[in-house]
């Protein structure tokens, strides 16, 4: 995966330039206003200062948008340049207005990377460690303020500091990330998917998975074009056809998925068990149970949550299902296949896709798209008993590259991808079934390769029977459209991708699972702001000096100003480690979990603060219980409300409006983000310093309430699985109230 971390670390660069910015800016505002006589005008300097949150908020609001339909990389690249001659221009400013102009340039570099990178990287990550790299951006930013602080530092103690150095030797790392965009950083894959440009996000994926065979997740990606639908779960005892048989309690009676394994003659069947699926037994039951406890706790979050408490921890893009079968969704036979399918290639209606029986055609990848004609296989089975499944490729082919266990239709954190025709006549002469798509993930744990034929009501197998249990999500295929549907195709026909994703984006945004996923993404980012992090950022440098750092410092012969950008330059340097430590949790335990652990800290912290400031007690006491207050609260903060925000709005979103509503997320932060700045002061004149820590408080356990409640645990997850989950979720809520 080493190619994926390595995209994530250059993206990140961009928000190293954000929190350079930001720490530049508080130190060169004190000799900014010295030159231009800014002490009688505060208004003036508060623009200065501000003048970046205007950028970063004005663009904002048409970077997402502009994001899904130019792409994710021209707007990193664009983002790069803004730094550049906005760093170049406040090197030059001869006075205060030109000066404003290049504040507004950086802020507009800074909300695009705001908005764009935790996308990007969450578009290119695999799920096993896309919390990890998504929490990458946290770690650059406040690296970048590290290193920021310290250089400013360096310059206040020459004679005559020049702020406009400070702020201009922005261009030297903005050049960098210009060339990381440019050169090193590949488009998204699902973004160039969504535009029907297959061979380069096929190329794009082989170069971020480090392996030819990327079929499963190209046909994830093309999964992930729609938007809602009817998603419904199931469950699917897999095994080999002369191992499941009809006496176990099974529903014989249902649709039955034909599997090829790699082996040349090894077939394998899908069967629908009874009763349907332990996840849905449990979302189910988790749903009467919030509609009895008057719907405190979401259907969505338990739903997840039965999820995740039968996937196996696998920990790696190995899949859960047939560990050691190679690809086990493969067609044998006579299928034709496709491949080359990229715009260029459209070609008219009725006709077959090209082909591609070059030499290398083995070294391809098959089109992510099934024929519109049935296979040979297809056509000499009955529509009746037995449905089968289509794929991609011949999993022998790509055992000896990948290795034993490798699975050429895994998309990640064990689910695979997989679909099922089962189009049959009823005695009427009505057609019923169709082609379906769906996501499949074991149930239970590792090692349950040879399964336990207890898991089958009245089954005996002998000891050599392997089959495993899976849960499965089915819903209609995303290029599978109702327009097809009408024409009555012979076989799976489908659209191409970039005409599935032409659909109205106002239409989306109105899809139950994607306003269920905004109120989840607005939410946090309202709470994180209001949780009280600019208020105990403003009052770190009060305390610190109450507990003596600034007489230390005052004794080494460092001026007041000095010292109070070496304070600030400590503080950001105490977060790395706990930053470190997130990344390692982020994907090991998870979003929800980090956020219910760590917003209690938050609140004693904040308490601690409160009560240090309304009880009378000695100085030394006083400045100790603040100061590891601040430090607990700090560490804690950037371990969880810090970066979760961030990497849960970039998962929740489908492929088409992701851009958008992670947009709008960005803008809910900005905004927040000027109004907490601007009424601190405020409020500090009206209710003191204990009055706002309280308020503080109060915010954090909002934010927990919130968090149980309505965030769901999105680890390990595909982005299309977890959109899916969504969209089932709030179908079953909507479901739940008019029961």
């Amino acid at each position: 995966m080493s190619g994926a971390v390595l995209v994530a670390v250059a993206a990140a660069v961009g928000n190293l330039l954000q929190g350079w910015d930001n720490a530049t800016i508080a130190g060169a505002v004190l000799y900014i206003k010295k030159e231009f006589n800014l002490e009688s005008n505060p208004s003036v300097e508060g623009l200065i200062v501000a003048m970046s949150l205007i950028g970063a908020t004005l663009i904002t609001t048409c970077s997402g948008g502009v994001a899904d339909l130019l792409g994710r990389r021209p707007m990193l690249i664009l983002s790069s340049i803004l730094y550049f001659v906005g760093s170049l221009v406040m090197l030059w400013s001869p006075n205060v207005y030109v000066l404003l102009l290049g504040r507004l340039l950086d802020g507009f570099g800074v909300g695009i990377v705001v908005t764009l990178v935790p996308i990007y990287i969450s578009e290119t990550a695999p799920p096993e460690i896309r919390g990890l790299l998504n929490t990458l951006p946290q770690f650059t930013g406040s690296g970048g303020m590290f290193l920021s602080y310290c250089m400013v530092f360096g310059m206040s103690l020459m004679p005559s500091p020049n702020w406009r150095l400070m702020l201009g030797v922005l261009f030297i790392p903005s050049l960098i990330f210009f060339f990381l965009t440019v050169f090193f950083l590949p488009e998204s894959p699902r973004w160039l998917v969504s535009k029907g440009r297959m061979l380069e996000a096929k190329r794009v994926l082989q170069r971020l998975r480090g392996r030819e065979d990327v079929s499963g997740e190209m046909a994830l990606l093309v999964e992930g074009l729609g938007v809602g639908g009817e998603t419904t779960i199931e469950e699917y005892i897999i095994g080999p056809a002369d191992e499941v048989t009809d006496d176990h309690d099974i529903a014989v009676d249902k649709d039955q998925i034909k599997l090829y394994g790699a082996e040349e003659g090894l077939s394998w069947v899908a069967r629908p068990v009874k009763g349907g699926s332990t996840v849905s037994v449990l979302s189910r039951h988790g749903s009467t149970m919030s509609k009895r406890q008057g719907s405190l706790i979401d259907p969505l979050v338990t739903l997840f949550g039965s999820v995740h408490e039968k996937m196996p921890e696998t920990g790696s893009m190995r899949s859960a299902l047939f560990p050691h079968f190679g690809s086990m969704f493969s067609v044998g036979g006579n299928q034709q296949r496709h491949e080359d399918w990229d715009e260029e290639n459209l070609v008219g209606e009725g006709e077959d896709y090209p082909s591609d029986h070059g030499d290398d055609s083995d070294d391809e990848l098959h089109s992510p798209l099934i024929s519109r004609q049935t296979t040979s296989m297809e056509k000499d089975m009955p529509h009746t008993a037995h449905g089968t499944l289509s794929t991609f490729r011949h999993g022998s082919q790509v055992q000896g590259a990948q290795g034993d266990g490798a699975s050429s239709m895994g998309i990640g954190g064990g689910w695979q991808v997989a679909w099922k025709w089962t189009e049959r006549e009823d005695e009427s002469g009505e057609k019923e079934g169709g082609f379906k798509r769906i996501y499949l993930h074991q149930e239970g744990f590792p090692g349950s390769r040879r399964g336990s034929i207890v898991s089958l009501p009245g089954g005996d197998a002998t000891g050599d029977s392997e089959f495993v249990q899976a849960s499965a999500l089915v819903s209609q295929p995303a290029l599978y459209t109702k327009d097809l549907l009408r024409e009555h195709t012979i076989g799976p026909a489908m659209v191409h991708p970039s005409e599935t994703a032409k659909g109205s984006i106002w239409h989306d945004l109105q899809d139950p699972g994607v306003k269920r996923a905004l109120v989840v993404g607005v939410g946090l980012q309202i709470l994180q702001q209001f949780s009280g992090i600019n208020g105990v950022l403003y009052y770190t440098p009060q305390i610190l000096e109450q507990a003596g750092v600034g007489i230390l410092l005052s004794n080494l012969g460092i001026s007041s100003s000095s010292a109070s950008l070496l304070i600030s330059a400590l503080t950001t340097f105490v977060m790395l480690p706990a930053i470190a430590v997130a990344m390692r949790l982020m994907d090991l335990s998870g979003r929800r979990t980090l956020l219910l652990t760590t917003i209690p800290i938050l609140i004693a912290s904040l308490l601690v603060l409160v009560i240090s400031n309304i009880v009378q007690m000695n100085s030394i006491v006083h400045a100790v219980l603040s100061t590891v207050s601040v430090v607990l609260y700090f560490c804690f903060f950037v371990m969880g409300f810090g970066p979760a925000p961030n990497i849960l709005c970039s998962e929740i979103f489908p492929t088409r409006v992701r851009g958008i509503c992670i947009a709008i997320c960005a803008l809910t932060f900005w905004i927040c983000d000027i109004i907490v700045t601007y009424s601190l002061p405020v409020l500090l004149k009206s209710v003191g310093l204990a009055g706002v820590f309280g308020m503080y408080a109060v915010v954090c356990c909002i934010s927990w309430v919130f968090v149980f409640i309505k965030v769901p645990e999105t680890k390990g997850m595909p982005l299309e699985v977890i959109t899916e989950f969504f969209s089932l979720g709030a179908r079953q809520a909507e479901a739940a109230k008019h029961d």
